[in-house]
């Protein structure tokens, strides 16, 4: 593995004790020699995706035709800004008082 991932087999043997974390460079060098992503590398199953619900509708938006799911992106794109807004105005709000 060490070959494939262009990293020293003792610094390999740290990352898998533990005893040392990886840099981003070599995590994606792992990733790229295992032919993997960094997610799958960081991240549990389930841990970074969608609740099962969420997943579920996400998957019906995608047999969608490609107008449709422009739409629904543009909705939650718009949904996600004024979140993000709102957050961002009570942060500045609590910040003055």
């Amino acid at each position: 593995m060490a070959d494939r991932v262009e990293l020293h087999v003792n610094q390999i043997r740290r990352y898998e004790a533990g005893t040392t974390q990886p840099s981003l460079d070599a995590l994606k060098k792992i990733a790229v020699g295992m032919n993997s992503s960094i997610d799958e590398l960081v991240f549990e199953d389930g841990e970074r995706g969608p609740s099962d619900e969420l997943a579920l509708q996400f998957e019906a938006v995608s047999q969608m035709p490609e107008d449709e799911r422009a739409v629904v992106k543009e909705v939650l794109e718009g949904l996600i800004i004024k979140y993000q807004s709102r957050r961002w105005d009570s942060g500045r709000k609590q910040a003055v008082k």
